[in-house]
């Protein structure tokens, strides 16, 4: 099968198609063929060595196809069944290998594309609007990148929940459609200051959804609302260096938080809950996911340039035919 293996750490030229083996499902696994793949930051961070995995190995997590073989201890899923996962490593290929468990049933009217890039994208943005911060509904929320894939399922679920959604992005037609996902305002980089935000927010905002890190880490910051949280998910621009925690003192006794989508799907039930309640939004419509841009499998270190140098808006996916 073709893959893309990494086999030293570096920019996106490390990104290397080779042909490998088709791997085989164990006991409690299935052998999935791949139809599209999700391409996110998190793979960035894997392939320049931010995050550390033994080398070589194909990057990617994120995925969706059809089972082809299952494994020992598999009664609920069959060949032919098209499914979606994420947190499987080795995703950037035709072929994946995945827990049974780490899988969830794609329901009929969800494209493939979308499938691939629904789970840990709609996952984080879930987990982050439910369960990291202390904001209520009618209090101001900052979400940076409003246009990127999590961004936008970000303004959509706190409008859901309420908050009154500011956002920051980076061109007029970005924020076109921020505004059209319901972000109450929306700044372009420039006029994106911490003293403009408090303004809009009438003396600063209740959280803060950052996941661009060390370029707005501490305009984030000084952002926020007395006893605010600042929840840092993300590092697109670098990680942020270490804090002095009397900084959160002087901002107002506020909160900072850097929380991990493993630690928010812990269990097989609470991954198979937050999962269904982002299916049921994409079936019916109120949680809208936008595919930006797809490149062929061959083509990942394209898409990783494209990714890093905000080239797109949306979600990122490679097809493995290609």
């Amino acid at each position: 099968m073709r893959a893309i293996q990494i086999s030293r750490h570096g920019g996106p030229e490390v990104l290397t198609p080779v042909e490998v083996d088709v791997p085989s499902p164990g006991p409690g696994e299935v052998l999935v063929r791949t139809r599209a793949v999700g391409v996110n930051y998190i793979d960035t961070y894997f392939r320049e060595g931010v995050y550390e995995r033994e080398l070589p190995f194909i990057p990617g997590s994120e995925g969706s196809g059809v089972i082809e073989a299952v494994g020992e201890g598999t009664p609920d899923l069959v060949a032919g069944d098209r499914v979606a996962w994420c947190q499987v490593p080795g995703s950037y290929a035709q072929y994946v290998v995945a827990p049974a468990e780490s899988v969830v049933t794609v329901p009929e009217g969800i494209d493939d594309d979308v499938a691939a890039s629904m789970l840990l994208q709609g996952l984080t943005a879930h987990y982050l609007i439910t369960d990291t911060h202390r904001a209520s509904a009618g209090e101001h929320v900052l979400i940076t990148a409003g246009a990127g894939g999590v961004g936008q399922l970000l303004i959509q679920l706190a409008v859901a929940h309420g908050f009154r959604v500011i956002t920051t992005t980076s061109t007029e037609e970005k924020a076109d459609l921020c505004r059209e996902l319901g972000a109450h305002h929306v700044l372009l980089y420039p006029e994106a200051t911490p003293e403009r935000v408090r303004e809009l927010a009438e003396g600063g905002v209740a959280a803060v959804f950052d996941g661009v890190g060390r370029d707005t880490f501490d305009d984030s910051l000084a952002a926020l609302a007395r006893r605010g949280t600042l929840v840092l998910f993300g590092a697109a621009s670098g990680p942020v260096p270490p804090v002095d925690p009397q900084r959160l003192n002087a901002a107002g006794s506020v909160f900072l938080t850097r929380p991990t989508l493993a630690d928010y799907i812990a269990t097989t039930e609470e991954f198979r809950g937050r999962a269904g309640e982002v299916l049921e939004g994409v079936v019916d419509g109120t949680l809208r996911l936008s595919v930006g841009a797809t490149f062929g499998l061959s083509e990942a270190a394209e898409a990783h340039r494209a990714l890093q140098g905000r080239r797109t808006t949306g979600s990122v996916t490679l097809d493995p035919e290609r």
